[in-house]
């Protein structure tokens, strides 16, 4: 398949299911609750309602307010095309791809807090320094758990990285992987502000992270925004389900089958953290990035001895 044709079709079944995945997480909850919660497809509803609405401004922001949101989602779309979902390469893909990759996600960060910081609110400008504090404790273990697969793999493409089945990578490299599972799914927790590390369901002044940053959106705005972060939520768990699918490329219908409900199960184990945990304390947060970076640490040591 060329690479435009699978750039495009790639992007557009990832927009298609990133809401469903967040559409798991609030069953699964709302199972937990004794619920019965709002329908798989309500992120959609949710998202089409937002672009109806109408985008009410501050008099004190500028066009950074507006621009923060069109940039998240371009960064968002960026990692969509480094990211192998489908059989074979990723639609752009190259040596060192995984640094791109990371840092695309740090970009849509970056504008989000400078589209919260242009409000002139130092309420949300408490939140953007906390979620840049706390991300630039994640972003390590990414960076470990990429060294430790290039190691294993001999490649620094993400591509190449990810090509093999968790099966043949297990005998040579199977504690690496685990470490890496491990630390990569606490960085998708923490990246995606789920629980323990923030609520997406709080609105306590002192303990919101993610959601103080977007109180002033609204509109089509809101919309781009909660878009972005459902399509960041499926890259972080496409790294962990093609890190452990145990079926390869060979046949493209089991991948494609495997990857789906992978990343279902992805936003099942998120939906039972959030339900069986509660938001630590800030204090703590740092504690346990670190603790996703020892353990990715700890991979790319074993793998080094490999």
């Amino acid at each position: 398949m060329p690479s435009v044709l699978q750039l495009a079709v790639q992007t557009l079944l990832a927009v298609l299911l990133a809401p469903v995945l967040f559409g798991v997480i609030r069953r699964t909850k709302a199972f937990f609750a004794g619920r019965t919660g709002a329908p798989l497809w309500q992120p959609y509803f949710d998202l089409v309602k937002l672009l109806r609405k109408r985008t009410v401004l501050s008099s004190t922001s500028t066009w950074v307010f507006l621009a923060g949101p069109v940039a998240l989602a371009a960064a968002a779309l960026l990692g969509v095309a480094l990211m192998p979902l489908g059989p074979g390469a990723a639609p752009v893909a190259f040596g060192g791809d995984a640094v791109l990759f990371v840092y695309a996600l740090a970009l849509g960060r970056f504008v989000l807090a400078l589209s919260a910081l242009d409000t002139g609110s130092s309420f949300e400008g408490l939140g953007a320094s906390r979620e840049v504090s706390f991300a630039a404790l994640a972003e390590p273990a990414l960076f470990f758990g990429f060294l430790a697969l290039a190691r294993l793999s001999g490649s620094f493409s993400l591509s190449g990285m990810l090509d093999r089945p968790l099966l043949v990578r297990w005998p040579d490299g199977g504690p690496a992987v685990a470490l890496i599972a491990a630390g990569w799914f606490l960085v998708l927790l923490a990246e995606n502000s789920r629980v323990p590390f923030d609520d997406p369901s709080t609105h306590l002044e002192l303990t919101m992270i993610h959601e103080v940053m977007i109180l002033d959106h609204s509109g089509p705005a809101l919309g781009l925004v909660l878009w972005a972060s459902m399509l960041k939520f499926l890259l972080f768990a496409a790294l962990l389900v093609r890190l452990l699918l145990p079926v390869g490329e060979s046949d493209a219908a089991v991948y494609a089958a495997g990857l789906v409900v992978g990343l279902l199960l992805v936003a099942l184990a998120v939906g039972v953290v959030e339900s069986s945990l509660a938001r630590l304390r800030l204090v703590r947060v740092p504690q346990l990035l670190v603790s996703a970076c020892l353990l990715c640490a700890f991979a790319f040591l074993l793998a080094a001895r490999s």
